[in-house]
C-alpha cells in the first residue's frame, strides 16, 4: 500500500452471518480530498465507515487511515479522525460547553489551548451565544452544528460524515453544508461523506457509488454523469404508450414510460426538440429538457432508483453493537 493516501482500502469484506454487508471493496482517498460514498439505505455505507473509524472489525481485507492500520493501530486512527454519525450522540443534559470540554479531555487536548479551541469552534458553528444552554433545548440543526464542532475540536486530519443531515429541513441542511465546505477550504482537511442525497454527493471531488455492498462506479460527479450518455427529454402526451412506441420506432431510442410520462436520452437535446415537435404524430402536452443528474447515473448503473429503496434507513451495523464503540 502506498503511504501518500489518507485512506487506503484493499479488498474489504464485512460479513454478518452469511450476509456480506461490505463485499470486497477497494479504493483510496487523497489528502485534502472530499470523497463521497453514495448509495441507498442498506448499501453498506455505514458499515464501511464504521470499519474505517474502528467501530467495527473487518472480516477480511486491509484498511489504513492516516497511515494507521484500523485493526492493529486503533488508538492512533481514533486520535487522527473526527466523526459525525447519523445518530445523535451528544449528552443532552449537558451544556454545549460541557459537551466540548468532555470531548477535549478524552482527546487529551492540552489545557493551555483547550479554552481557546472550544471558543473557536463554537464561534465557527455560531453557537457561542448558546454555549451555556443545555443541549436538550437545541433544535436539530443546532445539535448537528455542535456535533460538527466536537468532531473538529482535536484538529483531525480526516472528518467522517455519515449521513450528517439526515432528518434536517432543507434550509438547515444547506446552512450546515456552508459550514462544512468553509471548514474544508480554511483547514484543508480530508472529508469522507456517506449520503443518499444526490445534491450532497455532487459537492465531492470523487464519488464511489455503492450498492449491495459493492462499489459499482468511482469517479468525479461530472465524469459519472457522462455515463448516462446525453440530455434527458421528458414528455407528457395525449397517449403516452403510443408516444413511447413512436419514439422507439422513429428514432431508434429506448424511452422509459412511468407515471410522470415518457423520458429518453439524446446527445444534443436543444437540437432534437424542434425536430421532435415538428414531426411527432402523438399530441404533445408538455416537454422538458434537463442535464443528467446523479439520480440518472445511479439508475443507469444499478437498474433501480435510490428513492425506490424500501429499507428502514437502519443498516445492519445498528444491530451489531456500534453503540458500544461510539465516541
Amino acid at each position: 500500500m502506498q503511504s501518500h493516501h489518507t485512506i487506503e482500502v484493499e479488498h474489504l469484506v464485512k460479513r454478518f452471518g452469511g450476509l456480506a454487508a461490505v463485499n470486497d471493496i477497494s479504493f483510496s482517498v487523497e489528502e485534502g480530498e472530499f470523497f463521497g460514498f453514495l448509495g441507498p439505505n442498506g448499501a453498506g455505507k455505514t458499515t464501511a465507515i464504521s470499519i474505517l473509524c474502528t467501530l467495527l472489525r473487518l472480516t477480511s481485507g486491509k484498511a489504513r487511515v492516516n497511515g494507521f492500520d484500523v485493526v492493529r493501530e486503533q488508538s492512533q486512527v481514533r486520535q487522527s479522525i473526527g466523526l459525525v454519525f447519523q445518530d445523535p450522540s451528544l449528552d443532552i443534559q449537558l451544556t454545549a460547553l460541557e459537551n466540548l470540554k468532555f470531548h477535549a479531555s478524552i482527546y487529551n487536548i492540552p489545557a493551555s489551548v483547550r479554552e481557546q479551541r472550544i471558543g473557536q469552534m463554537l464561534r465557527i458553528v455560531e453557537l457561542w451565544e448558546r454555549r451555556n444552554d443545555t443541549v436538550k433545548t437545541f433544535s436539530g440543526g443546532m445539535k448537528r452544528r455542535l456535533e460538527l464542532a466536537r468532531g473538529l475540536l482535536h484538529y483531525p486530519k480526516v472528518l467522517f460524515l455519515d449521513e450528517p443531515t439526515l432528518g434536517l429541513d432543507p434550509q438547515t441542511r444547506n446552512r450546515l453544508w456552508e459550514f462544512i465546505l468553509e471548514l474544508r477550504r480554511s483547514e484543508g482537511i480530508t472529508i469522507f461523506l456517506t449520503t443518499h442525497y444526490m445534491d450532497e454527493a455532487a459537492n465531492a471531488d470523487r464519488i464511489a457509488i455503492i450498492d449491495h455492498g459493492r462499489i459499482v462506479a468511482l469517479d468525479s460527479p461530472d465524469s459519472l454523469k457522462s455515463v448516462v450518455g446525453g440530455d434527458i427529454i421528458s414528455l407528457k402526451t395525449s397517449d403516452n404508450e403510443k408516444a413511447t412506441e413512436e419514439i422507439r420506432l422513429r428514432y431508434q431510442l429506448e424511452p422509459k414510460l412511468d407515471r410522470e410520462g415518457v423520458s429518453f436520452q439524446v446527445p444534443e437535446g436543444e437540437k432534437f426538440i424542434p425536430e421532435l415537435v415538428n414531426d411527432f404524430s402523438t399530441n404533445i402536452l408538455s416537454i422538458g429538457l434537463r442535464r443528467p443528474t446523479l439520480d440518472d447515473v445511479f439508475l443507469k448503473l444499478t437498474g433501480h432508483e435510490l428513492r425506490d429503496e424500501t429499507g428502514s434507513g437502519k443498516e445492519l451495523i445498528k444491530d451489531h453493537g456500534r453503540r458500544g464503540g461510539r465516541r
